[in-house]
């Protein structure tokens, strides 16, 4: 691990059922999330992915790249175009800076629309036999 580093993309198919799913999964019952035409009502052209889900996706994106022994600390994400089913989530991630056995990791996550989450991720990766 070290700083500079880039994480391989990783392609997430944005599927109806990844949205409603992960929504009634981080028990996120707003209508927007699993009723196409009450999200319609509210402006949106489809339901959309909560920020429980995307955290959830950044954080997998990171744990999967470093491995089972690693330890999310912090997840700072911040929300931008909407992830929309039929489209396609890309993660990408660049480790920021690294302190012993801790790093911060800057992931991205875009879809046809533009950035859908940015943020930082710190994660501890502790040395064998720690």
């Amino acid at each position: 691990m070290r700083a500079g580093e880039r994480l391989p993309p990783l392609e997430i198919p944005v599927t109806r059922t990844l949205i409603v799913a992960g929504a009634l999964a981080s028990r996120d019952y707003q209508d927007v999330h699993h009723d196409p035409e009450l999200a319609r009502q509210k402006g949106a052209p489809d339901v959309f992915m909560n920020i429980l889900t995307t955290n959830g996706l950044v954080g997998r994106y990171v744990t999967d790249h470093f491995g089972p022994t690693a330890v999310l600390h912090k997840v700072a994400i911040r929300l931008g175009a909407p992830n929309y089913p039929g489209d396609t989530m890309v993660l990408t991630g660049r480790v920021e800076a690294v302190e012993g056995d801790t790093a911060v990791v800057r992931v991205v996550g875009a879809n046809g629309l533009g950035d859908h989450v940015t943020g930082t991720v710190t994660v501890t990766v502790p040395e064998a036999g720690s």
